[in-house]
């Protein structure tokens, strides 16, 4: 029976998504639960053969989200199939977007980051790397990223 278990929807979420279809004032009683867990689970594994099957003829070995909805039109769950394709595409754009409002943060942060740099002096040869002398006041750089239609203009940095 412990093998039986692994292989199902945990019986707590199968619960509460029970719960939230019913009225607040009905009782669900165990079998029903187990019921739809047994059928839920069953379903899931139906669809994922499916699409599991198609990667296969493909030579792929990663089932995604277009692949599940493939198997479920194929299946006959068109309605369901239309549905997730909403939702994932919905969901690939809320990703997209951000992904993109972390690498525009991550760049206006690096972007107001001074980047110090100190002088050195090698060899009239060039063949001695290593500092003699580093400065005692380094240089600040600050690397701006510009924005289509933003002017270049080198603003002089603050000195402090």
């Amino acid at each position: 029976m412990v093998d039986e278990q692994d292989r199902l929807l945990p019986i707590a979420n199968v619960g509460r998504v029970m719960r939230q279809i019913l009225p607040p004032s009905a009782k669900i009683s165990k079998e029903a639960k187990e019921t739809i867990q047994e059928c839920a689970t069953e379903f899931i594994s139906f669809v994922t053969a499916e699409a599991s099957d198609k990667c296969y003829k493909e030579n792929r070995k990663t089932v995604n989200g277009d692949d599940i909805c493939w198997a479920l039109s194929t299946l006959g769950f068109d309605t369901y199939a239309e549905a997730m394709l909403r939702y994932l595409h919905k969901y690939r754009e809320f990703e997209r977007q951000r992904v993109n409002q972390s690498k525009a943060s991550n760049l206006e942060n690096e972007a107001h980051t001074p980047i110090r740099v100190s002088t050195d002096s090698t060899d009239s040869d060039g063949s001695n790397l290593q500092p003699e002398k580093q400065s005692e006041s380094p240089i600040a750089f600050e690397f701006r990223v510009l924005e289509k239609g933003q002017s270049s203009k080198i603003k002089p940095a603050a000195k402090g």
